[in-house]
């Protein structure tokens, strides 16, 4: 009786997919100016300028000048991310459940796509030539009614006077990322709510704004880190002026008198750690409120 063999053929090699085309150049470009650039903030900030292990880099951080650098940086962020979550909360849930004008929606998203990427010396700029002590609102103030802001205490060089700059770019990215949300809270809960005899503040208090939380604390944390790491805007308004630790940074790595470069990688792997833990936080809670509005 014969023994029939039978030839296995070898396994051919899967070609990659052509899908990996279209997302090389993100990858390419996020390995080139962020994952290298933050490996090498990392190396150097346990480095001495010869290259040696220390971490003596990471124990000045414990200065008092760094610390209240930190801490108003934390205080300025925190202030025009609530500031802008509530201004832009608003604009958001107007222009989604309320009863405007049909033109007005697409107006204000095209204001909001554009608005949130102007910062930098334009809109450092564009304040002073509005709100400087020669600025057009505040000479019109004092000409027309005879207001003077700055004799009331406002500064546009001072933790207010960046708060409120900060805001022009932070509530148009928070009606962006707030949209998606209020477009997902369905017509039928709304309805069932009524039917069960709610009203309106009963609504929102126990099904909209319970869905809508983890989103709104994640857009928070977002501009938060949006304004924590914004460095041009707050260098062309005040300069040295005001200590925050973005200017800090750019001292002590470009500067000619804290010119300790290894010190500012410290600094800023203090400002990649605070920022990552912010977006790691949007990243969870966007994904929780994603799982309620699909």
């Amino acid at each position: 009786m014969a023994q029939s063999t039978v030839e296995i053929a070898p396994a051919k090699p899967r070609p990659l997919p052509l899908s990996w085309l279209g997302v090389a150049p993100f990858l390419i470009f996020a390995l080139m100016f962020l994952i290298l650039p933050a490996g090498y903030l990392v190396i150097g900030a346990f480095q001495t300028p010869d290259g040696s292990f220390t971490l003596q880099n990471i124990a000045n951080l414990n200065q008092p000048n760094i610390l209240k650098a930190y801490q108003l940086s934390i205080s300025i962020s925190a202030a025009s991310a609530f500031l802008g979550s509530l201004l832009g909360f608003g604009l958001a849930l107007a222009i989604v459940l309320g009863k405007l004008p049909r033109w007005v929606r697409p107006m204000l998203m095209t204001f909001s796509g554009v608005a949130s990427q102007f910062a930098g010396v334009p809109l450092a700029f564009a304040f002073l030539a509005t709100l400087g002590r020669t600025g057009l609102v505040t000479a019109l103030l004092f000409n027309v009614f005879g207001i003077n802001i700055y004799r009331y205490g406002f500064n546009l060089l001072s933790f207010t006077g960046l708060t409120v700059t900060y805001l022009y770019f932070q509530i148009p990215l928070m009606v962006l990322i707030l949209t998606p949300a209020l477009d997902g809270l369905k017509r039928e809960w709304r309805e069932a709510s009524a039917i069960l005899g709610a009203t309106t503040f009963q609504y929102w208090r126990m099904i909209a704004l319970p869905v809508l939380w983890p989103s709104l604390l994640g857009a928070f944390m977002l501009l938060f880190a949006n304004s924590f790491g914004a460095i041009a805007t707050a260098y062309a308004l005040t300069g040295s002026s005001l200590n925050i630790i973005t200017i800090l940074l750019y001292a002590q790595i470009r500067g000619d008198v804290l010119h300790d470069p290894n010190l500012g990688y410290a600094l800023a792997l203090g400002m990649i750690l605070i920022t990552g833990i912010s977006n790691g936080v949007y990243i969870w809670l966007s994904s929780r409120t994603g799982r309620w509005i699909r």
